[in-house]
């Protein structure tokens, strides 16, 4: 976080950010206080994304240098507000210098929202209404939106035709099968692609196709789903976006309920069209294939190639989608070679190396109070980081905090206004992620992390849970225990005798 409780500590892109500054006072008539790059809500794009605040109004302010798709973005925004969808408003924009400034949707995407709500395959129920309302608001934007959206300022193609196509398959096969050594013949490919791309294209496409509909561009907010990152936004087929959302990699949906929300989506899809379910079905798991092939081409491109490796720790759970695809699903396309590749993939000892390394390491973190000594390291491999922030500014001695924990809203508003407690936690995660990658490379199963602090109640409590979430979906199992929390619960219960205290536990 940048304070701008002065004069403005602003890096290179200054000017820009003096664009967000401005147009967020020109909107509130209210000044930035403060600045918070925000990570993770755009994965691989090259968008910078920050939430400005004044004392009592934040914004998300995106800077961005590709005018065509900021221009898509903010004219579907404002078309599909007018159709009453759950998407940001748009506050202001400067499109000369790349800037615009939207609603903050808060912090929550639905994929985090699944992550700590689930053991495994076991998804506990809250996460699967999410979901079911994700699926439920998708057929507005497709057919109710789709009908009158402007599809002339779509960037870079104006509808999911053959070169769409082209480009996702070639981007598959030079940036994924080339660069993981997968070995197939060219030509055979090419035929099969041909034939996959007819097949793909005989299917009903005047529809809007969102194109990235996917778990980390849905936020939850009270509840209910907003929706981000449409600016890729095209005419094309219904069976696309279910696809893209069901088998979205780290999500690893189980196959039941995969089957679960794609009934979900069909029953309300019918709602918009008259829809024959077996038509749709006809096409739906090639649209699941081009979808997953797109996805490892991405992570080709900036794992393999830009070398940006935790793009490849999706790898492991787009092979999965694969595994179950080859075995409970027969297009009504022949497609020998691209099978052929498929079945290299699975058997490649290189990609086999990503799949392992997913599955190998528990990072535990703790919160606890000096006062009652370090936690016991169960591992037995003798304690990892601990970390002391009692160096940081202390909630506790404020009246209004005392009886509340580093969990709530109130002390993380506290503690996020702390320039402190930002250089702190940079600190802290840049020597975690080392050992992370350390960690996994020598195929080490467990790395302990505990922060400590006076009561073991706020600030070790909050720190505890920005390293869960700065870790969550890294392909690591994360598990967070608040020591003295956990002690204190039970003697505030109504029936301690009744109440079992489990650990948080967040799986991939």
């Amino acid at each position: 976080m940048v304070s701008l409780g002065g004069a403005p500590e602003l890096n290179s892109d200054s000017i820009h950010m003096d664009v967000l500054s401005s147009l967020f006072e020109q909107h509130f008539h209210s000044r930035v206080v403060r600045v918070q790059p925000l990570q993770g809500q755009l994965g691989g794009s090259g968008r910078k994304i920050m939430r400005l605040a004044s004392e009592k109004v934040t914004a998300v302010g995106i800077l961005y240098d590709v005018r065509e798709e900021n221009v898509a973005f903010l004219e579907f925004s404002r078309h599909f507000r007018r159709h009453g969808l759950p998407v940001p408003e748009i506050y202001a924009e400067d499109l000369n210098h790349g800037a615009y400034l939207e609603e903050d949707l808060g912090d929550t995407p639905l994929f985090e929202f699944l992550s700590k709500n689930r053991s495994g395959e076991d998804i506990a129920a809250q996460a699967v209404e999410a979901y079911r309302r994700a699926v439920a608001v998708l057929p507005r934007f497709q057919v109710e939106a789709g009908r009158d959206l402007n599809y002339k300022v779509c960037y870079p193609r104006g509808s999911f035709d053959r070169q769409s196509i082209a480009w996702d398959l070639n981007y598959f096969k030079y940036y994924f099968l080339r660069l993981a050594g997968i070995p197939f013949s060219e030509q055979a490919l090419e035929h099969d692609f041909g034939r996959l791309t007819k097949f793909l294209l005989s299917a009903d496409r005047d529809y809007f196709l969102y194109r990235d509909f996917q778990s980390r561009n849905i936020m939850l907010r009270d509840g209910q789903p907003y929706f981000l990152d449409y600016q890729g936004g095209r005419k094309g087929a219904l069976q696309y976006d279910v696809a893209s959302l069901l088998y979205d990699a780290k999500a690893d949906l189980p196959p039941e309920l995969r089957r679960q929300l794609l009934d979900h989506y069909l029953d309300t899809l019918g709602g918009f069209i008259d829809l024959k379910r077996d038509v749709f079905l006809h096409y739906y798991y090639a649209y699941v294939y081009i979808r997953i092939m797109q996805a490892l081409g991405a992570y080709g491109f900036r794992g393999f190639y830009e070398r940006k490796a935790h793009f490849l720790q999706s790898v492991p759970y787009a092979l999965k989608n694969l595994r179950w695809l080859l075995h409970n699903v027969t297009l009504p396309v022949p497609l020998p070679a691209l099978m052929d590749a498929f079945h290299g993939m699975l058997g490649s000892e290189k990609l086999q190396g990503l799949a392992s390394e997913a599955d190998a390491l528990v990072v535990r973190i703790w919160s606890f109070s000096f006062h009652r000594g370090l936690p016991k390291d169960e591992t037995g491999n003798g304690g990892g980081f601990v970390f002391d922030g009692r160096s940081l500014p202390n909630p506790g001695r404020e009246e209004q905090f005392k009886t509340l924990t580093g969990k709530d809203a109130p002390v993380i508003d506290y503690l996020n206004q702390q320039e402190t407690v930002h250089q702190f936690l940079a600190g802290v995660m840049s020597l975690v992620d080392a050992s992370l990658s350390s960690y996994q490379q020598r195929g080490f199963k467990n790395l302990m992390v505990s922060f400590g602090c006076t009561g073991g109640q706020h600030r070790s409590v909050y720190l505890a849970e920005q390293l869960a979430k700065h870790l969550r979906g890294r392909n690591v199992e994360v598990i967070v225990r608040h020591r003295e929390l956990e002690k204190l619960e039970p003697e505030n219960s109504a029936d301690s005798t009744q109440q079992n205290v489990a650990p948080e536990k967040i799986v991939r």
